[in-house]
């Protein structure tokens, strides 16, 4: 018969996982991204409508607002989590 050697530090270190570092983003980060879509969505309410399409605000405010709404989002996924 062999010697063996039974490696029991795989199945202890598989029962100390916790779910808590399951997320890749922290809180700060999601609330970053729901303001990024918030933005957004506001950009294209103030881009829609009928009359007067060709209105400094449809064509110069609303992609600047949307633009700012994808910066946002940009500096959500970028920032570095501190959790």
């Amino acid at each position: 018969m062999s010697d063996k050697k039974v490696n029991t530090s795989k199945t202890a270190d598989k029962t100390n996982n916790t779910v808590q570092g399951d997320f890749i983003f922290g809180k700060q980060n999601y609330m970053l991204m729901a303001l990024g879509v918030v933005v957004i969505i506001i950009g294209f309410f103030v881009m829609s409508g009928k009359d007067d399409i060709f209105s400094t605000t449809k064509l110069t405010a609303a992609p600047i607002i949307i633009l700012l709404g994808f910066v946002i989002e940009i500096f959500a996924i970028m920032k570095k989590n501190n959790d």
